[in-house]
């Protein structure tokens, strides 16, 4: 009996196991990974279901799936905003991969329409669209990182650009002949066409802390890595952070989104339902939670506005799940062919959305859509989102950038254990490709001519020579005029720097020159940020009366010697000057040193004092003094070139203070008196109005000293517009020992004539400038109530060509229209008083080469 009963139970386990077999048999299962057909990059998030039915799985951060059901489904479906759906054949019962490439919706959104007998006029009110971006914009404060106390998160990102659209004829030219290896090649529809040509690549790994009150941020960077070109061409960290300008971090939910310093309306902006049209174009209710797809339109296709889709969850919160922006071909920006954003977002554990990946692509061209240009992109990936974390007081404290100390040495087994995005693993090759260029002797050369035309230096081994644009120039006391010129690389030392030039006169037959010597403490450079140096420098030289640092055109430059009117005083000037500059990481300075000046008067202009009633004519005057600069740019960003930095202006203000303490009787100083002068640079943007510069600059002089001591307020006698200097002014004509001035440059950004029909193809744009100046002179510094003091100059004729500013302020104002073939404006100047004084004239025209986007 017990043997029958052993037999049945073997007999029935038997069963259930051929059965179980049988059955897992059946099972479908699908597994694989989903990618962007483009750029190869793995999707998180994306739906996959058996088509028919509710069985659905998400792809996970790295893009991977798996599918099980034991119905013999044939089908599976795949959904994801933005992208087309896919309907994909699978074989039931059995357990397979299958790996899905994603293709992008590419629908012009000008092509939405609506419907109906009769086309509808778009109206705002009771519009459902227009109801939901308002419900998104009134839940904005709730889904924006500011909403919780602290956050913190993990960030990667990098960055590349590359020359674009190159034909195979190009890339077959004789001169890139040896370089074929730095080619890349890529799908034909991507953007920047088939072959690209990477130039320069960056990455970068940083712990970013936030904490809401008191409001503090702080990033850690963890790690740094890019492309190296040659240190004496080009500042690398300069270039990768003007680069991070033109790509800056997308928040769609502030209210203006930044690119290449122009602002552009967010679709979510607060008066977003104002510029833009919004349509309802599809409910997605695969996802969890319900989206809706939200599509917009600029209501002016010229203005900075762009078009695309969002994804409104609806779940309550109104978050944008994804979006999808870009410009139409319209829009006013000069070299930018296309621009492109994709933002996503995920939940974190409280159930409010934060941005997980961005990607941002540019495409800048000269020309053709399809021509040679130059294409960039950003991606952004972060993790390891966490809220609500508190953390010390300390990791607050400082500056808000920290760097590792090891942040641009990390090993490649760092970067491969660290990168986020897997996108980037294809871009690699770049850094081996750039090292292997700059040991070629054929691209030395080629960099030895680039340096010449655009630097303006040639190097010798460890010295350059330059800078050529300054070789040959004229004026009314020299004539012709040579100049030849260099300075000493790092190649001769990191900590002594040499630096002089020599020039002459044809006409006046002098010679001038310049030596200076200089000691880095950093032990890299004196150019290099933080600035830590001691510098003694002699120079003798001419130049024109009056504070020439703010102009725009450089002495000795070629363009400078064309002028308007008379241009004949001159100053023959002997510097003796020892200073101490010191820059710290949050971007304060201070310049401390003693100069010693003396000044000669040279062609029609003359220095005299009256000594009992009798004209007394004086060579020359001499000032020593202690001077101490002091500036704070909070958060500056610049390019540094060889000899100057140039600033990129942004949002953040700009501050300086200059003083300066004459002695009597110390270095054959003749005067006593001190000289202070404050400076505060902004800029302002206005979203859809455009931007405004504006500078507010005051002075005041103690101590009785004569008018070359004063302000002599900057004039512009060239026929270029300049910013900073008065461009009706003539030379020498105002002086103050005290004074207030406000200068306003506004940019209109084609506010006016991107709504008139013919202006607004040509993509011109607007300026109006206000320049006012008040001030005057203290009865101790006015020749005319002092005759012992040097007296004002005159022409020809006797009259006084030097003037104090009277009860009213100076003021000219003009009107300009830029962007004329993409690099002109033209400035009608109209100057508004003190009309009487001699060669004046109360109209001007002005203009500009500016290189904007």
């Amino acid at each position: 009996m017990i043997d029958i009963q052993k037999k049945s139970f073997y007999s029935l386990a038997a069963l259930l196991f051929i059965f179980s077999t049988k059955a897992a048999a059946q099972h479908t299962v699908v597994s694989g990974i989903v990618t962007d057909a483009k750029d190869k990059s793995t999707l998180p998030y994306v739906t996959v279901s058996y088509k028919g039915s509710k069985i659905a799985a998400k792809t996970d951060a790295e893009g991977k799936y798996k599918l099980s059901s034991a119905a013999p489904y044939n089908q599976i479906q795949v959904n994801y905003v933005g992208y087309k759906s896919l309907v994909l054949a699978v074989v039931p019962g059995k357990t397979q991969v299958l790996n899905i490439k994603l293709q992008e919706e590419a629908q012009s959104l000008h092509e939405v329409s609506i419907s109906s007998a009769k086309k509808a006029r778009y109206k705002n009110k009771d519009n459902p669209a227009v109801e939901l971006i308002h419900k998104v914009i009134a839940h904005k404060p709730l889904n924006r990182m500011q909403s919780d106390l602290a956050v913190q998160y993990q960030q990667y990102d990098w960055m590349q650009f590359s020359l674009s659209n190159l034909s195979d004829k190009f890339k077959n030219k004789k001169v890139f002949r040896k370089y074929q290896f730095l080619f890349d090649e890529q799908d034909s529809t991507q953007v920047g066409g088939k072959t690209i040509l990477p130039v320069y690549l960056r990455e970068r790994l940083s712990q970013n802390y936030y904490r809401k009150n008191p409001e503090k941020t702080k990033v850690i960077m963890l790690a740094d890595k890019h492309v190296n070109f040659d240190a004496n061409l080009v500042d690398n960290n300069a270039l990768g952070n003007y680069f991070e300008r033109m790509y800056a971090d997308v928040d769609i939910y502030k209210n203006n989104i930044v690119f290449t310093n122009s602002q552009f309306l967010s679709p979510i902006a607060d008066g977003a339902p104002a510029f833009y049209k919004f349509f309802i174009t599809d409910t997605i209710k695969t996802h969890s939670p319900q989206l809706i797809e939200l599509s917009f339109i600029p209501r002016n296709e010229n203005a900075l506005l762009f078009e695309g889709k969002i994804y409104i969850t609806m779940d309550g919160n109104y978050a944008v799940q994804d979006a999808f922006l870009k410009i139409g071909k319209n829009v006013n920006m000069n070299f930018i062919r296309a621009l492109e954003v994709k933002l996503n977002f995920e939940q974190d554990s409280s159930k409010k959305y934060h941005l997980n990946k961005s990607h941002l692509l540019m495409d800048f061209g000269l020309g053709a859509e399809k021509g040679r240009g130059f294409v960039g992109e950003r991606s952004v990936v972060i993790k390891d989102y966490q809220t609500n974390v508190p953390q010390p007081d300390t990791l607050y404290k400082g500056e808000a950038l920290v760097v590792a100390p090891d942040a641009e040495k990390r090993s490649d087994q760092f970067w491969a254990a660290n990168r986020l995005d897997t996108a980037a693993n294809v871009k690699l090759k770049i850094y081996g490709n750039i090292d292997s260029l700059g040991q070629m002797k054929s691209f030395k050369r080629m960099m030895d001519v680039v340096s010449i035309l655009f630097i303006g230096y040639k190097k010798f081994g460890p010295v350059e020579v330059g800078p050529f644009y300054s070789f040959y120039s004229f004026n009314k006391v020299e004539g012709f005029r040579m100049r030849l010129g260099g300075r000493t690389t790092t190649d001769f030392s990191t900590r002594f720097y040499l630096e002089g030039y020599g020039a002459y006169g044809f006409k006046d037959e002098k010679w001038k020159g310049l030596f200076s010597g200089a000691y880095a403490f950093n032990n890299k450079s004196i150019y290099t940020f933080p600035q830590s140096f001691v510098r003694a420098t002699v120079q003798r030289d001419i130049d024109e009366p009056g504070d020439q640092s703010k102009t725009l055109v450089p002495e000795d430059n070629f363009v400078s010697s064309f002028t308007r009117g008379q241009n004949n005083r001159f100053l023959y000037n002997d510097f003796y000057k020892v200073e101490y500059m010191q820059e710290y990481a949050n971007h304060f300075s201070f310049n401390a040193g003693f100069r010693k000046w003396t000044q000669r008067p040279a062609g029609v202009l003359t220095y005299s004092n009256l000594v009992n009633g009798q004209e007394n004519g004086i060579e020359q005057i001499t000032s020593s003094e202690l001077n101490l600069e002091l500036r704070f740019a909070p958060k500056e960003r610049f390019y540094q070139g060889k000899r100057f930095r140039e600033r990129l202006v942004e949002k953040y203000p700009v501050f300086e203070l200059n003083y300066s303490r004459g002695f009597k009787g110390f270095f054959g100083g003749e005067y006593n008196f001190h000289n202070l002068v404050g400076t505060i640079d902004k800029r302002f943007y206005l979203s859809q109005l455009g931007r405004s510069d504006v500078r507010v600059e005051g002075g005041y002089v103690s101590g009785k000293v004569p008018f070359p001591l004063l302000t002599i307020h900057p004039a512009n006698l060239t026929y270029a517009y300049q910013v900073y200097a008065y461009n009706m002014m003539n030379f020498q004509e105002f002086v103050s020992d005290h004074y207030v001035s406000l200068n306003i440059d506004h940019n209109f950004n084609g506010l006016i004539f991107n709504r008139i029909p013919l202006f607004r193809k040509l993509k011109w744009r607007e300026y109006l400038t206000f320049k006012g100046l008040y001030g005057g002179l203290r009865e101790e510094n006015n020749p005319y109530k002092n005759p012992e003091l040097l007296q004002f100059p005159v022409n020809e004729n006797g009259v006084p060509i030097t003037y104090s500013l009277g009860k009213k302020p100076y003021m000219e104002a003009s009107a300009g229209v830029g962007n004329i073939f993409k690099v002109l404006r033209f400035d009608v100047v109209r100057r508004f008083n003190y009309l009487e004084n001699p060669d004046v004239s109360k109209w001007g025209l002005r203009a500009k080469v500016q290189f904007e986007f």
